[in-house]
């Protein structure tokens, strides 16, 4: 039997959650750890390439902002073309955008080597989670998830740390060299090892797709130059200006699109909006935060590269502890209390390294800071998978986690944007107390967006998920092996 036909009906694949797991866990953590593993490179890039602040937002921004804009395009991508072949696509050009990365000479080659970088990430993430959840029996996904969350977060988190290993022991064209070799062991094992699905949807919405990606794009693009160009610039103007316009014509385009990529009626359960509402102000604190985090300590604390990513291990360990517990809890409680703890704690965290931080620190004073926000960050990633999977029906799991996905990244290209565009009026790079003057109010907004995470995720619905029935673990256990109907397409739950 080859890697493309379906296994028996009734029988799953042997091995095949072991195999989804580790593919869809090594793929996610490549496509995560690219989101901040530039940033305890950025002063070394500096060096070598030149650049403003604003220009150094853009080797982050770039990426963050491709990935936020096409994920959910990138799931309908996989819904009609196949979810196994689409996201080996994702990887293939994820891969070859790391080695143009790897190869830049010029800031603006690197920007755009980043953004077909987040374009790959825009495949292979949302379908990660896809081709998981369906490989995963119902009554072991609350830990499968937990797992793949975990692996997230630590990505995210230890982005720092490996860039700056590599950073000071080689150099900052190793962060990206890293991913080629991993790339390109991934793609036949994908074909081997993952059974190819397909979802209920196969219309591709350009027009909705073009309008959220404008809309971003100049919305992104005003914080980040505000502060540069002035905020009363023509092309700053003409961003904040038009983001609120377009975005308004996107919903109104997705209320009345027959196939939209993104359904608006999913906003109707409380649940779903909640968590997403909880995740977009997750992230503009956490990426912005540790986007000045990590030059604070090289910056002003005078450690390398290295040091400065080994002093954020007690952030950078803590997903990898904690989120796979995390994950388990919430099957048995309900995901709604453990964010909710989560986002308060990332809260404190920040509050804790805006009272600590200053031009004389003693890395015990910060170390607090440090270790409280791993553990909320912890406590988020998995349970908010759970949340979003299990608050829509199931034909509709994998556009809600690129959904998801898509607004978490949203929330990362606008705090660096945000967190950065207060850095700068109020302080600067000039001296080590003109940094502390900027991070310090900017780390305040963080902690003030997380708190307000927080409460939003008490608006999720309070209930502890039911076991599944039999009949319902037998048809999870036959769509782990199974593609689906004879129409080729799965309509097999995929999601708690």
């Amino acid at each position: 039997m080859s890697a493309t036909d379906p296994a028996p009906p009734g029988r799953r694949r042997p091995g095949a959650t072991f195999w989804a797991l580790l593919l869809t866990s090594v793929a996610s953590f490549m496509g995560a750890l690219d989101n901040l593993v530039v940033v305890t490179a950025l002063p070394a890039i500096r060096e070598d390439l030149g650049g403003s602040l604003a220009d150094l937002e853009w080797t982050v921004s770039a990426y963050t902002l491709t990935f936020a804009v096409l994920l959910m395009l990138g799931a309908s991508l996989g819904d009609r073309f196949g979810r196994r072949r689409m996201f080996a696509v994702g990887i293939a050009i994820f891969t070859a955008a790391s080695a143009a990365a790897a190869l830049s000479t010029g800031l603006d080659a690197l920007v755009a080597a980043r953004a077909v970088q987040g374009a790959g990430a825009a495949l292979l993430m949302p379908l990660s989670l896809t081709l998981l959840s369906a490989a995963v029996p119902a009554a072991r996904r609350g830990m499968a998830l937990g797992v793949w969350g975990a692996v997230q977060g630590l990505a995210v988190a230890s982005g720092p740390l490996v860039g700056g290993a590599l950073t000071e022991h080689i150099s900052w064209h190793w962060i990206f060299w890293l991913n080629v070799p991993v790339g390109i062991a991934l793609i036949p094992l994908v074909r081997l090892r993952l059974a190819e699905s397909r979802g209920p949807h196969d219309r591709l919405d350009i027009p909705g797709t073009l309008l959220a990606s404008t809309a971003l794009f100049g919305l992104v693009y005003a914080l980040v130059r505000g502060n540069a160009d002035g905020w009363t610039s023509g092309p700053v103007l003409a961003g904040l200006a038009a983001a609120p316009v377009l975005l308004t014509a996107f919903v109104a385009y997705e209320l009345r699109a027959r196939n939209p990529m993104l359904p608006m009626r999913l906003f109707r359960n409380r649940s779903f909006s909640a968590v997403n509402a909880a995740s977009v102000l997750m992230f503009v604190g956490m990426f912005g935060s540790i986007f000045l985090l990590s030059q604070f300590l090289q910056e002003v604390g005078g450690y390398s590269p290295l040091e400065a990513g080994l002093r954020m291990l007690p952030w950078t360990a803590m997903p990898l502890l904690v989120a796979p517990i995390a994950g388990a809890l919430s099957d048995r409680i309900g995901g709604r209390p453990i964010i909710a703890a989560g986002l308060a704690l990332q809260a404190l965290g920040l509050a804790l390294f805006a009272l600590t931080a200053e031009v004389g620190f003693s890395y015990t004073a910060v170390l607090p800071a440090l270790t409280v926000s791993g553990v909320g960050m912890a406590m988020y990633f998995a349970p908010s998978a759970n949340v979003v999977l299990s608050s829509v029906a199931p034909e509709e799991q994998g556009i809600a986690s690129g959904a998801n996905n898509a607004l978490r990244e949203l929330g990362g290209a606008l705090g660096i944007a945000v967190l950065a565009a207060v850095f700068s009026a109020q302080g600067g790079y000039e001296t080590g107390q003109t940094f502390v003057d900027g991070l310090v109010p900017a780390l305040w907004a963080g902690a003030a967006t997380v708190a307000v995470g927080a409460v939003a995720a008490l608006l999720i619905h309070r209930h502890r998920p039911a076991a599944p029935s039999p009949s319902q673990a037998a048809a999870s256990a036959d769509g782990a092996a199974e593609t689906g109907p004879a129409d080729g397409r799965d309509r097999t739950p995929v999601g708690v």
